[in-house]
């Protein structure tokens, strides 16, 4: 579903991220793990088509991402680290703008907009400005805006800014349906905890080289935590950098 073959992203001299290879299944929750400054918010936007990859190529359901950017887009939900809203346009106008985007049928996106609306419990304010919405609720209508045309990939970047625990608990068990249904998520976050609880597969990413990849349970069970091996591997890299 997802695929990252000898991926690189160069600014001037440096290059923030470099031969990435990565496969992430359909139905998968994919959780990609790292240090601030890693390259996984380089590495999401290159899938998300926001920055154009420097080397290699990026497959979304066997489309491409830099040579039918179209197509890749169309099947994407994408949610950044920080979610840009409209605040001056009322919640449900926003989904709106969305749906317009996505070309959706209008009777569609009224059924879709109610159906996302219940899911993450914002119904009650889709008619009032965004600008007065709380941060939790605004991450919210940031998802409904990302699922609403019913994409087959999600790309995440820290999930869980802005949400309180109730809305962590919900967006878990979300993604968890959403996954079993057959969405492919690639999730990126700093948390270690999250991503052993929801992820089938990790990679962790340091200093823009990937450093580990495979099933969770390959880096955790058994008494081991995944935290521990985090912590090592990274700090061997840069040791062994140094």
């Amino acid at each position: 579903m997802i695929k990252l073959i000898n991926v690189g992203k160069q600014f001037g001299d440096h290059w923030a991220v470099r031969d990435l290879n990565i496969e992430v299944n359909k139905g998968e929750i994919f959780g990609f793990l790292g240090p601030n400054g890693a390259g996984k918010t380089t590495t999401i936007k290159m899938m998300s088509g926001l920055l154009k990859p420097s080397s290699g190529q990026i497959l979304v359901d066997s489309h491409d991402i830099v040579k039918d950017p179209i197509s890749a887009k169309s099947i994407i939900g994408y949610i950044p680290d920080k979610g840009f809203l409209y605040e001056k346009l009322k919640g449900r106008e926003f989904l709106d703008f969305v749906a317009a985007l996505y070309k959706m049928d209008a009777k569609y996106t009224e059924r879709k907009i109610d159906e996302m609306a219940t899911t993450f419990s914002i119904k009650g304010i889709l008619n009032e400005l965004i600008e007065n919405y709380s941060a939790g609720m605004k991450q919210r209508l940031v998802f409904a805006a990302a699922l609403l045309h019913d994409p087959v990939v999600l790309l995440i970047d820290e999930p869980i800014i802005g949400l309180d625990p109730k809305g962590v608990i919900m967006l878990k068990k979300l993604l968890r349906e959403l996954a079993l249904s057959g969405l492919t998520v690639f999730m990126a976050t700093h948390s270690i905890l999250l991503a052993e609880e929801l992820c089938s597969s990790i990679g962790i990413i340091n200093e823009g080289k990937l450093i580990a990849l495979g099933a969770k349970e390959k880096f955790s069970g058994d008494g081991r935590k995944l935290e521990d091996f985090f912590l090592r591997i990274t700090e061997e890299q840069n040791c062994s950098d140094g």
